[in-house]
């Protein structure tokens, strides 16, 4: 049975298996599975029991098979067999075997011939069989039974699928000899997975059932519906010879003896049987270990190369000497130290893309939350107002100020920057936690020390913590710097001065030179205008007191846009004029200058004062001090954005990474017995064992494969098959003399191949994807008149 070839090479897949099973791998060869498909009571069970040599599957009428049954032959020296549902319990008794598919069949899909795609899977220990993989499917119905769903024909061909669509899977496509081959569903099947044909064998059961005078000799000789590995004819045991308990043995002589003595089989008898197709799926399965071997062994070479630093640093392994453990504290702390300071300074090699870390993270907290912390500790505007008029009235007392009093501008000032410190904790907060993220995160490479990995968490973040306190003191002194002193002489403040710019005054009589641009300078108290920037040259200085603005239309043929100032007690504002005419190049100059006039107290003509107070006066003195705080608050705020990312720089990040580099290790060696530091984690000695053992199975395996190339042969893939007319297959002698017919009782064969009747051109056949032809024969259908005992 089986070739020289596979006989050398099924012990050394055993021995690879081996290597592997040591180590609780297999050894993924990726042999491949065979999947019997056919309709219902084909005989496709029976096929399997042949390889096996036992009686263990279920028996009856209609559907038996409910769910597709793994089954696994091992070749061993005694026989038994063990389902992985039931691990550890071995089988010797064959009717038990077939007893626990049935009671697993109906713990899933009921008792009533319901189906299900969840695999049993059997594994056969025999010495008389060689290591397959066979899977039986249940057989393809047209008519639900009992409670199967009225779609359990696709429901069937949905679960074979599955299994025939994989390229590893050899497809044995099951036809019983009494039935029409042209409407085959396992060959229409087979077509639609494996287009060329390449996994398909044809396997036309029940010959000896035929009607007498017809017989399947056509068939299995490749002529008709030719298939590109061909068709294999078996005779399997009746439904008396089951039910007498015919040896299985005995059968397979019978079969022997049918072929060799029936006048169409004879001169084929050495091409047909279960030897013979077991021969075959030998052949396949010798083929597919070869041509998968090279991807094998480059895998196994890759693993085997990822391996052996690791291997080699174990292979000298002392876990009890105390020079290993100290030399190795050493080495984690220094890369504990290094991994640290690459997440904080960054580093190009293990880049984290899917968030940020470490100082990508900081720095984000730096120049991202914390000027939008700050942001949001701004004061509303009419609230800031509404403060500031209460303490200009304060300050005053019972008495009525004529001037903006300096303190009420400190008294807002320093309210502002106390606000300051909650953000400028928050960040340091913030900063802290990522500290103790990243410290985790490092600290990850010394699982397999416990302990250690313990230890140095707590001895860091400890460090951290206190360092914490003193990040903050040294913040809020920074705050309390900011208070002690309102630097008004600050070269950014802008005092006073709310905005200056280019204006056009455009009401100039044209007797006086008509429109003219001057430098406008607009503090809290007038608008001024220059001849040009370097203010030397003052045209005029207009008080800010009961002045207006509103809108003016845009002229016809002007390009420029315009406002207008008024007075509200009806008084010239500029010599003659009772309104001043002012123009900006754009609308958004425009309204740039009414919202700066608008902080100097002067108000659009419709618009009201807040309710609290009415006084145009205080109100000029409100909006004056409110420009001074924003300016004030730029420069503490500008000042504080600066300082703070250098301080936490200084006292806690660069502090930690020195002490990490510094102090660490001796506090590690203080704090606990050097011993129980460096005790391994039982994940780690499992890991260590692990390496060690997949290496060598790992040299073992290329090992065995090195014998196993040089040992086997191959048989070339039979060539493709292009017509399935007479010359289309492989020619046989014609037809024998004693008048035997085709199993779909055609036309008989003339002697040179050709088709006794005529047939209409360009008719496709049914299984046009194994043959091209485009003028097939239409094979004709009858009634199958098998015996009422034999299974359907």
């Amino acid at each position: 049975m089986g070739n020289r070839g596979m006989e050398d090479l099924i012990p050394l897949v055993n021995k690879l298996q081996d290597a592997f099973s040591g180590i609780g791998q297999s050894c993924n060869l990726d042999l491949p599975q065979i999947a019997v498909v056919g309709g219902q009571s084909a005989g496709k069970s029976s096929v399997l029991e042949n390889f096996v040599g036992r009686d263990f599957l279920p028996r009856g009428s209609g559907i038996v098979t409910r769910r597709p049954l793994v089954l696994q032959l091992i070749s061993a020296n005694a026989e038994w067999a063990e389902f992985l549902h039931c691990k550890g319990k071995k089988f010797t008794d064959f009717d038990e075997v077939r007893q626990e598919i049935e009671a697993e069949t109906d713990r899933i899909t009921g008792a009533n011939k319901g189906i299900s795609p969840v695999p049993i899977n059997l594994r056969v220990y025999s010495p008389h069989v060689l290591n397959l993989t066979l899977i039986d499917l249940p057989g393809i119905t047209k008519v639900p039974v009992g409670d199967q769903p009225v779609d359990i024909e696709q429901q069937i061909r949905d679960m074979i699928m599955q299994f025939i669509c994989r390229e590893s899977c050899l497809i044995l496509a099951v036809t019983p000899a009494n039935s029409d081959l042209a409407n085959s569903d396992a060959l229409k099947l087979a077509k639609d997975v494996d287009p060329q044909g390449q996994r398909t064998i044809g396997v036309i059961t029940k010959l000896d059932l035929m009607d007498e005078g017809t017989d399947a000799r056509e068939v299995l000789e490749n002529k008709l519906l030719p298939l590109r590995r061909g068709y294999i004819g078996v005779v399997n045991r009746s439904q008396k010879d089951i039910d007498g308990k015919k040896d299985i043995k005995m059968a397979m002589a019978a079969e022997r003896k049918f072929f060799l003595t029936h006048p169409a089989y004879r001169h084929m008898a050495e091409k047909m049987g279960t030897p013979c197709l077991q021969k075959v799926l030998n052949q396949q399965l010798t083929n597919h270990i070869r041509d998968t071997l090279p991807a094998f062994r480059s895998k196994l070479q890759t693993q085997l190369l990822s391996l052996d630093k690791e291997a080699e640093e174990y292979r000298g392994y002392r876990p009890d000497d105390p020079g290993r453990k100290t030399k190795q504290l050493l080495q984690m702390v220094q890369q504990f130290s290094v991994d640290f300071e690459k997440r904080i300074e960054g580093s190009g090699d293990q880049v984290d893309t899917v968030e940020l870390s470490g100082g990508a993270k900081i720095n984000r907290i730096f120049h991202e939350r914390f000027p939008f912390e700050l942001v949001k500790m701004e004061c509303d505007d009419k609230e800031m107002r509404r403060e500031i008029s209460y303490a200009i009235k304060n300050i005053h007392g019972i008495r009525t100020g004529l001037f903006t009093p300096d303190m009420a501008f400190e008294a807002i000032v320093k309210k502002q920057i106390v606000k300051i410190k909650e953000p400028c904790i928050k960040c340091v907060d913030m900063v802290i936690q990522e500290l103790i993220n990243t410290v985790r995160q490092c600290t990850n490479k010394l699982d397999c020390f416990p302990r250690l990995r313990e230890e140095t968490e707590r001895i860091v973040t400890s460090h951290i913590r206190d360092r914490e306190s003193r990040a903050k003191d040294q913040v809020l002194l920074l705050i309390d710097v900011q208070l002690s002193y309102i630097n008004t002489n600050h070269e950014d403040f802008i005092g006073f001065v709310i905005r200056k710019g280019w204006l056009t005054i455009n009401n100039i009589s044209i007797i006086k030179g008509g429109a003219k641009e001057y430098w406008f300078v607009l503090t809290a108290e007038s608008l001024s205008w220059f001849k040009d920037d370097e203010e030397k040259e003052k045209k005029y200085m207009l008080p800010l007191d009961n002045l207006k603005v509103r809108d003016v239309e845009k002229g016809f043929m002007s390009s420029k846009h315009a406002f207008a100032i008024f007075n509200t007690e009806q008084r010239n504002v500029y010599k003659d004029n009772r309104f001043l005419e002012l123009a900006c190049d754009t609308q958004d100059e425009v309204d740039s200058w009414r919202a700066s006039l608008l902080r100097a107290g002067v108000y659009p003509e419709r618009s009201s004062n807040d309710n609290f107070s009415m006084d145009p006066q205080l109100e000029r003195k409100v909006e004056t001090i409110r420009n001074l705080v924003d300016s004030y608050m730029a420069i503490v705020n500008k000042c504080i954005r600066d300082l703070m990312p250098k301080t936490i720089m200084h006292l806690m990040i660069s502090n930690v990474k020195d002490f990490i580099n510094a102090e660490l290790l001796a506090q590690l060696y203080s704090a606990e017995d050097q011993g129980a530091l460096m005790d391994e984690s039982q994940e780690q000695v499992q890991r260590r064992d692990e390496v060690l053992r997949t290496h060598q199975s790992l040299k073992e395996a290329l090992a065995i494969i090195g014998d196993i190339s040089t040992t086997t042969i191959s048989t070339p893939m039979p060539p493709p098959v292009n017509d399935w007319r007479g010359g289309g297959g492989n020619r046989s002698p014609p037809t024998s003399p004693t008048g035997s017919r085709r199993m779909s009782s055609g036309q008989r064969p003339s002697p040179g191949g050709g088709r006794g009747a005529p047939h209409p051109p360009n008719r496709p056949g049914p299984l046009g994807p194994f043959n091209n032809s485009a003028d097939s024969p239409q094979i004709p259908s009858r009634p199958n008149r098998a015996p009422p005992n034999i299974p359907r």
